[in-house]
C-alpha cells in the first residue's frame, strides 16, 4: 500500500496544544497527533476547510474532508490492496477507466454528480463530513459528524443576537488573507452584503467588492449591489457578462472541472473572480451558506405550506380530499386546491424534485432505448431519501436545511465557487460556514428561521439597522444567468449550444430528434426552464471534448 500525505485547506485545531503543534511543526504533525489521540473522530476536533489523506501507521490510511467538503478527495482501491487518493477524480482514474453510466444519469437529475460517485467507474468521492479508513484491504467510509438540532427554550432574542453578531465578526476576521488583499463577492443579497459590511467595519472604507450584471430584463440586480456598496463605502467593481463571454468561457470552465458540472452560475462566478484577480486581490469572501443555515430559500416557505397537509386527519385526506382531487383539477374555482393536494401528498424529499427537467421532458424522450436501459432511475431518489432521513426527528424546517447542506452547498454551490475561483487564480473564504456559526444555527428555534412564511426571520432582524432596508426586504436572486434567452437571440452562442448538443447525440448518448425539439419547441416556449437543459447538455459535451473526446456510447458502454 502506497504511503499518502495529502493536506489541503486551512484547518484550525481546537485543542490548544494541537494548535501550537500546527503553528510550530506544521499541519501534518498536528493531524498525525490528532489522529493518535482521537482516531477516525479526529476531524471533530478541527474547524475550517480541509481535506487530508495520510498513513498514521504502516498498513493503514486515513482520509477526511470538512463538514461541507470545500476540498475534494477522490479515491480508488486497486487489487484490494492499494488505495489511490487525489483531489481530482481524473487524477485517480486510470487511462483505461470506463465511464460510470449511472453517474451520467445522476448528472441529469442533479446537474452535478453527487458523492460518492464520480464520472469514472471505480473512482469514488468522499462525501462531506465523512472519513475513510483503509486497512487490511478493507475500506470503511462513514460520517464523523451529523447535524443535531437542539433548539434553546425559551429563546431570548437579545442574547442570541449578541452571540450571533460576535460570531459573525470573528468569522469574517478569521477569513481575511494574512498579508494580502481581501475583497468580497457582492451580489446585493443579504449574505454577501453582510460579509461586505463586516469586512468594511474591520478594514474601514474602501473594501474592494465585485459584482456581475446581465443586460437582460429580470436578471440584473446590480442596483442592489450598488446600494450595499454606497452604504458600506466600498471600492466597487462591476462586470457585465455578455453572450460572447459565454462563448469564450464555457469551454474553459467545463474543461477545468474533473467531471461534468452543470451549475449555470459558474460562468458569472468565474468572470467575477477573474476581475478581482486582475485587480491584484489574493482572496475573496463569499456569502454562501446563509440561506441554508438560517432559512432563506423560497422553497422552505413553499414546502412548509405543503407540509401543513400532513396535519389534516388521514381519514379526511385519504377518504375525501385525495379521491376528489381529479375533480378539483377540472373545475376552475378549485383547481388550485386540486394541484395543492396532488403536490402535498407526495412525501419529502421526492416532492422537491418531482417537477424537474427529467420529469417534465421524460427520460424516454431524451435517451435512446439502449442507453436508457443502462440507467437505474431510482438511484438518485434513494440517495436523496437517505440524506433526508439522517435527520429524522428534527423539525421539518431544520430537516430541509440539513438536506440542503449536502445537496445545495456541498455538492453544488461550493464546488461552483471553489472551482471557478481556483481557475481564476484567487482564494475564497466562506465566513457564513464557520463551524461556530453552524453550531449556533443548530440551537436556533425553527420559527426563528422560517417564521410563519417569513424567510430567515432571525438573521434579518438581528441585522436590521446594519444592512440597508432595501436589501433586507428584497427578493433573493443572486448571479442568475439569462442563458436560455441569450441562446435564442445570439447566433454565436446558439451555434455553440446547438452544435455541442448534436455532437453529444453523435456520441449516442441522446437522441437527435430530442435536440431538434429542444431548440425548436421547448426553448422558445420557456427559455428560463428549458435553457437549463440546454446548459447541462452543453457543459457535458464540452467536458467530453476536453477529457474524453474519443468516447462513444453504445449498448455495451
Amino acid at each position: 500500500m502506497t504511503a499518502l500525505a495529502l493536506f489541503f485547506g486551512h484547518p484550525r485545531f481546537q485543542e490548544p496544544d494541537l494548535s501550537e503543534i500546527s503553528r510550530i511543526q506544521g499541519v501534518e504533525s498536528a493531524w498525525r497527533e490528532a489522529y493518535r489521540r482521537h482516531g477516525p473522530q479526529a476531524p471533530n476536533q478541527v474547524q475550517g476547510d480541509f481535506a487530508v489523506a495520510f498513513s498514521p501507521e504502516p498498513g493503514k490510511t486515513f482520509m477526511a474532508v470538512d463538514r461541507f467538503a470545500r476540498h475534494s478527495l477522490c479515491y480508488r482501491v486497486e487489487n484490494a490492496s492499494i488505495l489511490q487518493v487525489a483531489a481530482r477524480a481524473d487524477e485517480v482514474a486510470a487511462s483505461s477507466s470506463s465511464l460510470d453510466m449511472q453517474a451520467i444519469y445522476d448528472y441529469f437529475h442533479f446537474h452535478v454528480i453527487p458523492a460518492p460517485r464520480t464520472i469514472f467507474q471505480q473512482v469514488l468521492r468522499l462525501p462531506a463530513a465523512h472519513y475513510g479508513l483503509f486497512q487490511g484491504g478493507e475500506l470503511t467510509v462513514a460520517p464523523y459528524w451529523r447535524p443535531r438540532f437542539t433548539s434553546v427554550t425559551p429563546a431570548d432574542f437579545s442574547s442570541l443576537k449578541e452571540e450571533f453578531l460576535d460570531i459573525l465578526r470573528s468569522s469574517v476576521q478569521s477569513q481575511r488573507h494574512e498579508g494580502g488583499r481581501t475583497g468580497c463577492f457582492l451580489s446585493g443579497g443579504t449574505d454577501s452584503s453582510t460579509v461586505t459590511g463586516l469586512l468594511s467595519q474591520q478594514f474601514g472604507e474602501g473594501v474592494p467588492t465585485y459584482s456581475i450584471g446581465f443586460d437582460a430584463e429580470g436578471y440584473d440586480e446590480m442596483e442592489y449591489a450598488r446600494i450595499a456598496s454606497r452604504h458600506f463605502k466600498t471600492r466597487h467593481h462591476e462586470y457585465y457578462v455578455t453572450p460572447e463571454d459565454l462563448v469564450q468561457g464555457i469551454p474553459r470552465v467545463a474543461a477545468y472541472y474533473d467531471q461534468p458540472f452543470g451549475n449555470s452560475s459558474a460562468l458569472p462566478g468565474f468572470y467575477c473572480a477573474q476581475l478581482a484577480q486582475q485587480d491584484g486581490l489574493q482572496r475573496l469572501l463569499a456569502g454562501d451558506g446563509g440561506d441554508e443555515l438560517f432559512g432563506g430559500n423560497s422553497r422552505y416557505a413553499k414546502q412548509k405550506l405543503f407540509h401543513a397537509y400532513t396535519h389534516v386527519p388521514s381519514i379526511l385526506r385519504q377518504g375525501i380530499l385525495e379521491p376528489l382531487a381529479p375533480l378539483f383539477n377540472r373545475l376552475p374555482l378549485v383547481r388550485k386546491l386540486g394541484s395543492y393536494i396532488d403536490q402535498a401528498k407526495v412525501p419529502m424529499p421526492d416532492r422537491i424534485t418531482a417537477y424537474g427537467l427529467l420529469e417534465q421532458i421524460g427520460a424516454e424522450n431524451i435517451f435512446p432505448v439502449q442507453i436508457l436501459s443502462l440507467f437505474s432511475p431510482a438511484i438518485p431518489g434513494t440517495l436523496e431519501r437517505a440524506v433526508w432521513h439522517e435527520t429524522d426527528g428534527a423539525d421539518f424546517v431544520n430537516q430541509m436545511l440539513a438536506y440542503d447542506w449536502r445537496f445545495t452547498l456541498a455538492e453544488n454551490d461550493l464546488p461552483k465557487v471553489c472551482g471557478t475561483t481556483t481557475l481564476a487564480g484567487i482564494e475564497v473564504g466562506f465566513p457564513l460556514l464557520d463551524e461556530r456559526l453552524v453550531d449556533f444555527s443548530l440551537k436556533l428555534p425553527p420559527h426563528y428561521k422560517v417564521n410563519g412564511l417569513k424567510l430567515r426571520w432571525f438573521f434579518k432582524e438581528a441585522l436590521r439597522g446594519f444592512l440597508p432596508e432595501e436589501i433586507i426586504t428584497k427578493q433573493k436572486h443572486g448571479f442568475g444567468l439569462p442563458f436560455g434567452i441569450w441562446v435564442l437571440r445570439h447566433p454565436s452562442l446558439h451555434q455553440l449550444a446547438e452544435s455541442s448538443l448534436h455532437q453529444l447525440a453523435e456520441r449516442g448518448l441522446i437522441r437527435h430528434p430530442f435536440v431538434n425539439q429542444l431548440f425548436q419547441q421547448y426553448l422558445p416556449r420557456h427559455p428560463g426552464f428549458y435553457g437549463e437543459m440546454v446548459w447541462i447538455l452543453l457543459m457535458l459535451e464540452q467536458w467530453f471534448q476536453a477529457h474524453a473526446n474519443h468516447y462513444q456510447f453504445s449498448p455495451s458502454a
